[in-house]
């Protein structure tokens, strides 16, 4: 890894927060109603619903074919509050083993209420899925297809006591 210049780095984040961020009165409506969906690629159906319904407990609340490529499934979880986390299966096409790029997903972060977020990480241990606990309200793991997801316990709009809307 190469050395990087801490304070050049706090420095130009100082410069654009001073440039762009408002504070909440001065902040305009935003122009999106919210998340609809993200959507996120898995090699199998199944197993994917087992984990996300069964291991991570959201529902499952539909599944039909994928409108731009006939013979993919395309399907949806409650997240809650309004949110869906999507699913395509791409059969025919070797898409390879999941990869972090520039440009890609990093991890996709799920508010959970503190209780859920022992029960669900409790359910990692009972099946064997490894994870780096942080701060004592967030758990980062893979799914079966390697997506990165965290489970965190601060309420929506808060980060480790930090208010972020």
């Amino acid at each position: 890894m190469t050395e990087i210049d801490l304070a050049a780095i706090d420095a130009e984040r100082e410069r654009i927060r001073a440039r762009y961020l408002l504070s909440a009165t001065q902040r305009p409506a935003p122009s999106a109603r919210g998340v609809h969906h993200v959507a996120l690629l898995c090699a199998d159906v199944e197993r994917t619903v087992r984990f996300y319904q069964e291991v991570l407990e959201f529902p499952l609340t539909e599944i039909f074919e994928n409108r731009d490529y006939k013979g993919s499934n395309h399907f949806f979880f409650d997240i809650g509050n309004g949110n869906l986390l999507a699913f395509f299966d791409l059969p025919g096409l070797d898409l390879g083993p999941y990869g972090e790029v520039l440009g890609g997903l990093h991890h996709l972060a799920i508010s959970v209420e503190p209780q859920r977020w022992q029960r669900l990480k409790a359910n990692l241990d009972r099946v064997g899925v490894d994870y780096q606990e942080e701060s004592g309200t967030s758990v980062y793991f893979r799914d079966p297809d390697g997506a990165r997801l965290e489970l965190i316990a601060d309420p929506l709009g808060q980060m480790y006591g930090t208010t972020v809307l």
